[in-house]
C-alpha cells in the first residue's frame, strides 16, 4: 500500500500525480503576472489582481492532478475506470526502457495519463476483447508498489522493453 493514510477499504494504492516544484512557480509566476495589468490603477487593484491570479493558476494546477487508484475492484487512472478482470500484463518501466514506451514503442490507441516531470511509467495491457484499447500507459513515482497491487511480480525496467514482448 502506498504511504496514503487515507486509504478506504478495499484500496490497495492511491496516488497524487502532483505536477513538479517548477510548475506551482510557473503557475504563481503567471498568476503575479496578471496584477501587472491593474497596479496602474491603483495598488489596492493591483493587490487584488495578484492574489486572485495566484488563487486561479493554484486552483488549476490542484483541479488537473489526475489519482491514480488500485481497488479490489478496479484500476482508475484519472477519470478512467477499468475492472480487474479486463487488465492483462502489467510492466512498469524507467529511463530508457520509460522513453521506449513514450516513442517508438507508443500506440496511438492506448489510454495514456502521462506527467513529463515523472519519470517512470506503468503499461498495463487491456484483454477485454470488445476494448479497442490495447493497454494502459500512465506515469507513477513507486513503480514498484503500484505493480504489486496489481498482483504483479515483474521487476521495473529500465532498458527498452515494450509491453508486448513476453
Amino acid at each position: 500500500m502506498n504511504s496514503d493514510d487515507s486509504l478506504r477499504p478495499g484500496l490497495r494504492y492511491r496516488e497524487k500525480l502532483w505536477p513538479g516544484w517548477w510548475l506551482w512557480v510557473v503557475a504563481v509566476g503567471i498568476g503575479a503576472s496578471v496584477s501587472i495589468a491593474f497596479f496602474p490603477v491603483g495598488v489596492l487593484y493591483g493587490v487584488i489582481a495578484l492574489v486572485v491570479g495566484i488563487a486561479l493558476c493554484v486552483a488549476a494546477l490542484l483541479a488537473t492532478t489526475p489519482t491514480v487508484e488500485v481497488s479490489d475492484e478496479e484500476l482508475r487512472v484519472g477519470r478512467a475506470r477499468i475492472a480487474h478482470q479486463d487488465l492483462g500484463r502489467a510492466a512498469a518501466h524507467r529511463g530508457d526502457a520509460a522513453r521506449e514506451q513514450l516513442g517508438p514503442g507508443f500506440d496511438a490507441r492506448s489510454y495514456q495519463c502521462i506527467r513529463g516531470w515523472i519519470d517512470a511509467v506503468i503499461t498495463v495491457e487491456v484483454s477485454d476483447p470488445q476494448d479497442p484499447t490495447p493497454y494502459w500507459l500512465f506515469s507513477t513515482r513507486h513503480p514498484q508498489t503500484l505493480l504489486a497491487a496489481l498482483g504483479s511480480q515483474e521487476p521495473v525496467h529500465e532498458a527498452g522493453v515494450s509491453i508486448s514482448q513476453n
